[in-house]
């Protein structure tokens, strides 16, 4: 439920029973596990561990392989993927290989990372065949591949798994970094007003409790959640460095106005900053929102991070309208931000959605 992507396509794994490894292990084609391993594990950590086999089933592994060595081009997806989930807030088992020193790498990039750590004898290296070690020196490309029938069936999952994830494209929730492994190309092909209904929709969801339950299906023994609701609280930043677009500012405003007239429980904190904060204000329901722009110095994102993280508690969710010219902080928070912005441009964390006029 929370993550639809990973948990669609891991519907789709097949799952077999191996004790004679340690945890558990995808080849892109099947999720082995030791079944002590399994069992030890909180629900969250398995979650972990079927989403880690749904992205190595997705992503047609063998097929980039390109000659490289089994093992370490297994290990080296494995690093990435795992970066990602973390990335996603999943929560990790100890089991589960990760660094900080691969954080957002492509797969490609920590395979030839970690083969100079073999070539350096920095790494135990595990031949996977005759052939392997050579791999590692001269990597050669394999046409046969592609006529093995394991290397079809991971074809048609990764089809498969582009095709949901198309899908998800047009619910605007994906995952945190997907795109180091997917080609995305939906910037321009969604609207973004749909876009921040669905960043909005992901956090004001009200929440389950089993006390007490729901009284509809008590009379025949069945105890379902009953739905309580909580005040759904987000911070907006907005950029008053002179450089944004106030016409675009005004739609930004007047579509928030009107999704927050669907939710029912709200609050609203509304910053004005350029390098500094400039202003602070508190909406409730039924108030409209407005900003008005006070500053007209550089912009300097970092001022509302430590606002926030000096001034709020349990936040979720922030909607920064910048044109994305700035300073931008070190480190990335514990919680999601979209950046609103009239154009496309890197940013360190987060996730832009592109306001077109």
């Amino acid at each position: 439920m929370e993550y639809p992507l990973f948990g669609t396509i891991a519907s789709r794994l097949e799952l077999v029973q191996n004790d004679d490894i340690q945890s558990f292990k995808s080849n892109g084609i099947k999720l082995e596990y030791n079944s002590d391993f399994l069992e030890k594990l909180e629900p969250s950590q398995m979650e972990f561990v079927f989403a880690n086999g749904a992205m190595h089933a997705s992503l047609a592994h063998e097929r980039r392989k390109n000659g490289r060595s089994g093992w370490l081009w297994q290990l080296s997806t494995d690093y990435a993927i795992n970066d990602m989930l973390v990335e996603n807030g999943l929560d990790r088992p100890d089991e589960a290989h990760y660094s900080d020193r691969f954080r957002g790498l492509y797969a490609e990039e920590i395979y030839e990372e970690l083969k100079e750590d073999i070539l350096r004898d920095e790494l135990e290296y595990e031949t996977d065949n005759e052939d392997d070690t050579d791999s590692l020196k001269k990597p050669k490309n394999d046409e046969s591949l592609l006529e093995n029938n394991e290397n079809l069936n991971e074809q048609l999952f990764e089809e498969f798994a582009k095709a949901t994830l198309e899908a998800e494209i047009k619910n605007g929730d994906l995952p945190t970094s997907i795109g180091r492994f997917f080609t995305l190309a939906y910037n321009g092909n969604i609207n973004w007003r749909d876009e921040l209904k669905a960043a909005l929709d992901r956090f004001h969801k009200d929440d389950y409790t089993l006390l007490p339950p729901n009284k509809k299906f008590l009379h025949i023994g069945i105890y379902l959640p009953s739905c309580i609701s909580q005040r759904f609280k987000i911070v907006v930043a907005v950029d008053s460095s002179g450089s944004v677009d106030e016409k675009l500012l005004g739609k930004f405003l007047s579509e928030l106005n009107f999704l927050t007239n669907t939710i029912s429980n709200y609050q609203i904190d509304l910053l004005v900053c350029d390098d500094k904060i400039e202003s602070h204000k508190t909406f409730y329901n039924g108030d409209i929102l407005e900003a008005e722009l006070k500053g007209g110095g550089a912009t300097d994102f970092r001022a509302v991070f430590e606002f926030i993280e000096n001034e709020f508690e349990d936040v979720k969710l922030l909607l920064y309208f910048t044109d994305l010219d700035g300073i931008f902080p070190k480190d990335e928070p514990n919680y999601e931000v979209k950046w609103i912005s009239p154009k496309e441009s890197r940013v360190p964390f987060g996730d832009i959605i592109v306001l077109e006029d």
